[in-house]
C-alpha cells in the first residue's frame, strides 16, 4: 500500500486548530458539561502550600507530645503525633485533637487524612480504676454511615488506651448507656484497643488458635505508614512479625508493600537489645526508592521494636552489614512535621 505524505502550512495547521477548538465547544454545549464534580476535600495540590494553622492556635507554654487517630482515604485508622500544652488532662486534651474543625481537619489533610469525630461534638470522660467511661453528645448519632460510626469509636479507644491509666473504654452518648450506635456500631461493653485494623479474613475461616501481630505498610499515597493487625497461625513473636511483613499486604486494600518485592528472610537473632535481621540481595534494592528506602525502614524499625527486649535493629544482606542510612528508634509513627520535610525533599514544585 503506497503511504502518501501530507504536509500543512502554519497557517492551514492554525486554522484547523480553530476549527477544532470551536467543533468541541459546540459539543459540549450540545451534550451538557456535569455540574460540579466530586472532590475530594482533603486533596490538596503540591503546588499551594496549606494555610499556617499553627497560628491558629499558638502553643505558649510548655508542649509534651501525644498521639491521635485519624482516618486515611481506605478507612484505616492512623496514628499521627501532635504536641499541646502540658497538662493534667492529657486524654481529654488529645481527643479534642481528633474532632472535626478548621484547625484539626487541616492538619490531618496535611497527611492525607481525614478527623474522624463529628464537629461540634463535645464528651465528659472519667478515667477511675484503668477506665475511661466517656459520654459523647448526641450529635454523634447523625454519622452517616457505619464505616464513619466504626472508625469514631475504633479512634477514641486506640486514643484513650495509649495511656498507662486507661486499660478499657466505656461508651455512653447524651447521658445513657446503649447497646448500639443508630446504623448498628456496637458500643455495649467495655471496648479495648488490640484490634488495630484488623485484617479481613474469608468468610468462615476459623481463627482458632490464630495469634495477632502488628504490622506497618505505607499507605497508598506513600505519605504515612498504616499499622495493620494480622492473624497467623505461628508464635505472635518477632520473627513471625518480619516475616509477615516480607510477604506484604493483602492485595487490594489500598496499601503498598513495605519491603522490596522478592526480599526474602534468611533469620532473624535477638541479644543484648539488638535484633539482627538477615535478608537475601533483593533487600538492598529498597535504597532506590524515592526516599532512600527511609520509609520502609521506619516500617521495618516500628514492627520489630513493639517486642519487649528489642531496642535496636541491625540488617544484613547475605551475612554483611547493610546500613544505607541512619537507623534510630523511631519515637512516632508519623507526625504533620515529619511528612512535610519527607515530601518536600521527593516532590518538584514548578
Amino acid at each position: 500500500m503506497k503511504l502518501t505524505k501530507i504536509s500543512f502550512k502554519r497557517a492551514d495547521l492554525e486554522r484547523l486548530l480553530i476549527a477544532g477548538a470551536a467543533a468541541l465547544v459546540l459539543l459540549l454545549a450540545a451534550i451538557g458539561a456535569p455540574a460540579s464534580y466530586p472532590v475530594d476535600q482533603y486533596s490538596v495540590p503540591y503546588d499551594q502550600t496549606l494555610p499556617d494553622v499553627s497560628t491558629a492556635a499558638p502553643l505558649t507554654g510548655p508542649v509534651q507530645n501525644t498521639t491521635v487517630y485519624y482516618s486515611d482515604a481506605e478507612g484505616y485508622l492512623v496514628p499521627v503525633t501532635r504536641q499541646v500544652e502540658k497538662t493534667d488532662g492529657i486524654a481529654k486534651a488529645t481527643l479534642s485533637l481528633m474532632i472535626a474543625n478548621d484547625t484539626n481537619d487541616l492538619q490531618a489533610a496535611r497527611l492525607g487524612l481525614s478527623t474522624v469525630i463529628p464537629d461540634e461534638t463535645t464528651f465528659d470522660l472519667d478515667i477511675t480504676d484503668g477506665k475511661a467511661r466517656i459520654d459523647l453528645s448526641a450529635n454523634v448519632l447523625n454519622l452517616p454511615d457505619v464505616e464513619r460510626e466504626t472508625a469514631m469509636v475504633s479512634a477514641i479507644v486506640q486514643t484513650l488506651t495509649q495511656f498507662d491509666t486507661v486499660e478499657s473504654v466505656e461508651f455512653l452518648v447524651g447521658g445513657q448507656k446503649r447497646s448500639k450506635l443508630t446504623h448498628g456500631t456496637d458500643i455495649s461493653g467495655e471496648l479495648t484497643g488490640k484490634l488495630l485494623n484488623l485484617e479481613s479474613v474469608q468468610t468462615g475461616a476459623s481463627l482458632t488458635g490464630a495469634q495477632l501481630v502488628r504490622l506497618y505498610f505505607p499507605a497508598e499515597n506513600g505519605r504515612v505508614l498504616v499499622p495493620v493487625t494480622r492473624a497467623v497461625f505461628s508464635p505472635s513473636d518477632i520473627n513471625t512479625a518480619v516475616l509477615e511483613l516480607c510477604k506484604g499486604p493483602k492485595p487490594e486494600t489500598g496499601l503498598r508493600g513495605a519491603l522490596p518485592t522478592d526480599a526474602g528472610l534468611i533469620d532473624v537473632t535477638v541479644a543484648d537489645g539488638v535484633a539482627t535481621i538477615n535478608f537475601s540481595e533483593e533487600f538492598a534494592l529498597l535504597t532506590a526508592s524515592s526516599d532512600g528506602g527511609q520509609q520502609a525502614l521506619r516500617a521495618l524499625m516500628l514492627t520489630c521494636m513493639q517486642y519487649p527486649g528489642v531496642n535496636h535493629v541491625e540488617m544484613l544482606v547475605n551475612g554483611q552489614p547493610f546500613t544505607p542510612g541512619i537507623l534510630e528508634k523511631p519515637t512516632f509513627v508519623n507526625s504533620v512535621e515529619q511528612a512535610a520535610v519527607q515530601f518536600s525533599d521527593v516532590i518538584e514544585i514548578d
